[in-house]
């Protein structure tokens, strides 16, 4: 892609899609070309409680300005987004990025954990945003234990049998990389983890072109150090079985821990497929599953139809995030 110089008349207002935010500036996709805008100076000024009011993925109107630069005057209704607290103190919400049609959720066991508790904040947030989301485990080629291969195998199974699909790849290897495409392909994805699972990796792995920067894991602490420092869209395109396919990745900075917004104790179960469906044949209408009697949430985890670590951490979340009525 190549920047465009505009010798059009200022004040023309046009559509783009933002591709990458930096500080106070935008990278805006149009047709081929992109545009750098910032926002108007008033915009933050509607009662945004949002840290960053344009996010990747935001379809917005903007004016060019005589120097070729865009002022962004309107952000286009969103389809779904995904959002989490900024900071564990803070009231404001981080939109990560908008118009989504998959969240791929990049995990692994070691170099880093991945834990369930964080797999779990995510695929909640994906749900309660309408936003259809996968489980990639990555760097399956270092499962040389057999014991770490029998947790992968488990935990695939747990989150097949709730519904979500589940892919088990290597970024390096290559392994599972054509299952991968098959499963975004077309689509707008947000691929989003802790840092250091290879979600950049991965990327490269997708589309080898795009050369992304990817980081080892800490020597002393086993974690990730960030590569990506920006939530940024790289548009590609590949091939499947002879069909041509436009595809929008979403790299994003890795995520040490995931704070939700919004949520109540009466709702936070509708969020969890595997309560869902069963959220009738409790005896109280606003049942939270946690002390109330003939609860079938709780019977449904006694029985081993809902699996225990799910629900703890259901649990968790109440404990940690969900507001009080």
């Amino acid at each position: 892609m190549k920047k465009k110089s505009y010798f059009c008349t200022p004040k023309t207002m046009q559509e783009g899609l933002v591709i990458r935010t930096t500080g106070n500036w935008y990278r805006v996709l149009v047709a081929s070309d992109i545009v750098e805008c910032r926002l108007r100076g008033n915009y933050r000024l509607r009662g945004n409680k949002q840290t960053n009011p344009v996010a990747v993925g935001d379809r917005v109107l903007f004016e060019m300005e005589a120097d070729g630069t865009g002022v962004i005057h309107e952000v286009r209704d969103r389809n779904n987004y995904i959002v989490r607290r900024a900071t564990k103190l803070s009231k404001q919400t981080h939109v990560i990025a908008a118009n989504i049609d998959l969240l791929c959720i990049v995990a692994t066991l070691g170099l880093p954990r991945t834990s369930t508790g964080f797999i779990d904040r995510l695929l909640v947030t994906a749900e309660a945003y309408h936003i259809p989301a996968c489980i990639v485990f990555n760097k399956c080629d270092l499962l040389t234990d057999d014991e770490l291969r029998a947790m992968q195998d488990d935990l695939s199974a747990l989150y097949r049998n709730v519904g979500y699909p589940v892919l088990e790849v290597s970024a390096l290897k290559g392994e599972g990389i054509d299952n991968l495409k098959a499963l975004i392909a077309g689509k707008t994805v947000l691929f989003s983890g802790h840092s250091g699972v290879g979600k950049s990796a991965l990327l490269n792995a997708i589309s080898p072109g795009l050369s992304l920067k990817v980081g080892a894991i800490s020597d002393w602490s086993l974690k990730g150090r960030h590569t990506t420092t920006f939530a940024e869209i790289h548009p590609v395109q590949f091939s499947i079985l002879n069909s041509q396919f436009s595809t929008l990745l979403i790299d994003t900075p890795g995520i040490k821990e995931f704070g939700m917004v919004d949520f109540t104790p009466q709702e936070l179960s509708h969020f969890f497929p595997e309560m869902r469906a069963v959220l009738h044949g409790c005896y109280f209408a606003n049942c939270t599953h946690r002390h109330e009697p003939r609860c079938a949430v709780k019977e449904a985890v006694d029985e081993g139809r809902i699996s225990a670590e799910r629900y703890r951490n259901y649990l968790s979340i109440i404990e940690d995030t969900v507001k009080p009525q």
